[in-house]
């Protein structure tokens, strides 16, 4: 007979531990990144303190082992924020104490209780710069410390870097497929699976190509100006209680002149006549008109014949494919908003991997995750400014000619580089995309970069399976 697993003996008893516990709120602080994490990280901890093995030097590589579906990149985002919590890394007595009432730990050894209160993150961290173009099974970031701090820090690292990562080549994509001179806004605040995500969105949208956030608290930390312009509710309400459509206009006018207008509450093309008669009246400026439902192609077109001066924005559940599209046909678009497809869709699968331990090197061999052994480096042959392919091998390799992307930006737990800034990040970005082949770029069936594998990581590779 099978018994299933008592998981009770990993879960607190206590009812009333639990509620004197529960945080309604549940804000996020510096001060809680320490027990953001897993649980297995915690115990797997403990176990390594008992058998003496939590402060032999580990190297732990998170990369991706196959691009989302449709994808022939990733740009790589999320770095910042996670070297700021490796930074911030520190466990106060009342989380231990929080810690050693749930139970769970009452059998661990004392030095684990030791050990997380006297350490914060010590390591070193290898990372490929924000904005750059990577691939399937290349490493975005690799930390080298001592065994315990490697594994606890798994959880938060591929949150943050999974996430922006998504972010980051949804938004690269959509600034290729708009072009250059397209403005593009980021709406999906309401749409993010967080509050913290919505933050972390806006930064990677901005930092990947997107022109601004709707979303305030993001931008005014970010030092950009928010960006947006009115819901239907407005125009409903004020139509509602003045008698017209045309009051609403000049109400949002008033308090904002020039500002852009949402024209599609009722009848698109009759609001573009009259905002067009008050324009013609010298009784209005307008910097824009908005369009967030209907025939986008059809609409854009009457709007622009009524209207050739103004700029339209189009939003309304868009991502890059339906832009390509709305090109395609002749739409008379200037710029869109961004939300729901940007900040959300298929997640990026980043994974975490133990590649060496005490100078030992390690593989995983379960069959379809089998993982590279030891401490890597991507190294990047170009041609005629483009990238040519990408060549995965061992730290102690170099090549002339090659262009190594892993780069040092933790020392001991300390930053060595200064934080890049939007702007340069931005750069990056841009930088990244064009040097793609065509084919790369390309949203149906694109081709990803050939990854080579280095002669003496796969002799690694043969001689650790063995």
């Amino acid at each position: 007979m099978t018994v299933a697993p008592d998981w009770k003996c990993l879960a607190p008893e206590n009812t009333q531990l639990a509620e004197t516990l529960e945080d309604r709120e549940l804000a996020l602080s510096p001060e809680d990144y320490s027990l953001l994490t897993d649980l297995y990280q915690l115990t797997m901890t403990a176990c390594y303190v008992g058998k003496g093995l939590a402060q032999k030097r580990a190297s732990f590589e998170l990369f991706v082992r196959q691009l989302p579906e449709g994808f022939g990149y990733l740009i790589a985002m999320g770095l910042e924020q996670a070297l700021d919590y490796l930074e911030k890394l520190r466990f106060s007595p009342a989380q231990l104490e929080a810690l050693r009432a749930t139970g769970i730990f009452q059998h661990a050894p004392a030095q684990f209780w030791s050990l997380l209160g006297e350490s914060g993150f010590t390591g070193d961290v290898w990372a490929v710069p924000e904005g750059t173009a990577v691939f399937a099974n290349e490493p975005l970031l690799r930390v080298e410390a001592p065994l315990w701090q490697a594994q606890i820090v798994e959880t938060y690292l591929l949150n943050t870097l999974n996430y922006q990562t998504l972010i980051a080549t949804r938004a690269a994509r959509l600034r290729d497929v708009a072009g250059s001179e397209a403005t593009l806004l980021e709406f999906g605040t309401r749409r993010a699976f967080s509050p913290q995500g919505a933050l972390w969105a806006a930064r990677a949208a901005l930092a990947a190509g997107l022109d601004g956030t709707s979303n305030v608290l993001a931008a005014l930390k970010l030092g950009q100006k928010p960006s947006g312009t009115m819901a239907h509710a407005f125009v409903m309400a004020l139509t509602a209680t003045s008698g017209s459509e045309e009051e609403a206009f000049k109400a949002f006018d008033e308090y904002f002149p020039g500002a852009p207008l949402l024209i599609d509450t009722y009848d698109t093309v009759a609001a573009a006549q009259m905002l067009l008669e008050k324009i013609e009246a010298g009784e209005m400026q307008l910097s824009g008109v908005r369009l967030d439902s209907g025939d986008l192609t059809s609409l854009s077109q009457k709007v622009r014949s009524l209207l050739p001066g103004i700029p339209i924005f189009a939003s309304g559940d868009l991502d890059e494919w339906e832009i390509a599209k709305l090109k395609a046909a002749g739409a008379c678009i200037d710029g869109y908003g961004l939300g729901t497809k940007l900040v959300t869709g298929t997640p990026v699968g980043g994974v975490y991997k133990l590649v060496e331990i005490d100078g030992i090197p390690t593989m995983k061999q379960s069959s379809n995750k089998v993982t590279y052994p030891g401490r890597k480096q991507i190294f990047r042959c170009w041609e005629k400014g483009e990238i040519h392919s990408d060549r995965l091998g061992l730290i102690s390799e170099s090549l002339a000619g090659e262009e190594a992307l892993l780069q040092l930006f933790l020392k001991q737990g300390k930053r060595v580089k200064l934080p890049a800034t939007l702007a340069e990040i931005r750069d990056r970005t841009s930088t990244s995309v064009a040097s793609l082949p065509v084919t790369t770029r390309q949203l149906t069936q694109p081709q990803q970069i050939p990854v080579e594998i280095s002669p003496a990581l796969r002799e690694l590779t043969e001689k650790t399976k063995r």
